[in-house]
C-alpha cells in the first residue's frame, strides 16, 4: 500500500512546488528590502524598473496563494481523491511562472528565464498528472 494513496506523483510534484513557492514567498516577506534592492537592480535597464514593489507584491500574492492551494490540494486530492484544489494551485504557480517569466525576458536575463522553464515543465506535468 502507498502511503500517498495512489497518487504518489502527483503528492511529490506538489510537495517540491509547495516547498519552491512558500519558502520564495517566505523570503520576500521576510526580506522585502533585500528583495526590492536586487530586483530593481535587475531591473535597472527595463521597462519595469519604476514598478518594481508592485510587481514584487504581486509575484508575492500569487506565490504564497498557489503554496496554499497547492497545500490544500495536496490534502484533497490524500484524503478525498479530489483534484480541484489542486489544479487551481497549480494553474496559479504556472500564471506565476510566467510573470517571472516575462520579467527575466524583459531584464535580458536569459538563463533565469530558461530556469524558469524546468519549473514550468514540473508543474505542467503536474496538471498533466491530475487530468
Amino acid at each position: 500500500m502507498s502511503i500517498f494513496n495512489n497518487h504518489s506523483a502527483e503528492i511529490l510534484v506538489l510537495l517540491f512546488l509547495i516547498i519552491t513557492f512558500l519558502q520564495s514567498g517566505i523570503d520576500k516577506l521576510t526580506d522585502w528590502k533585500g528583495n526590492v534592492d536586487f530586483i530593481t537592480s535587475h531591473f535597472k535597464n527595463s521597462p519595469l524598473q519604476k514598478m518594481v514593489p508592485l510587481l514584487l507584491m504581486t509575484v508575492l500574492i500569487f506565490e504564497v496563494s498557489a503554496g496554499i492551494l497547492m497545500i490544500f490540494g495536496g490534502y484533497y486530492l490524500l484524503t478525498e481523491s479530489t483534484s480541484t484544489v489542486a489544479k487551481i494551485g497549480l494553474e496559479l504557480a504556472a500564471i506565476t511562472l510566467l510573470m517571472l517569466l516575462i520579467g527575466q525576458r524583459l531584464a535580458k536575463d536569459y538563463a533565469g528565464a530558461m530556469s524558469i522553464t524546468v519549473y514550468f515543465i514540473l508543474t505542467i506535468l503536474g496538471l498533466y498528472l491530475l487530468n
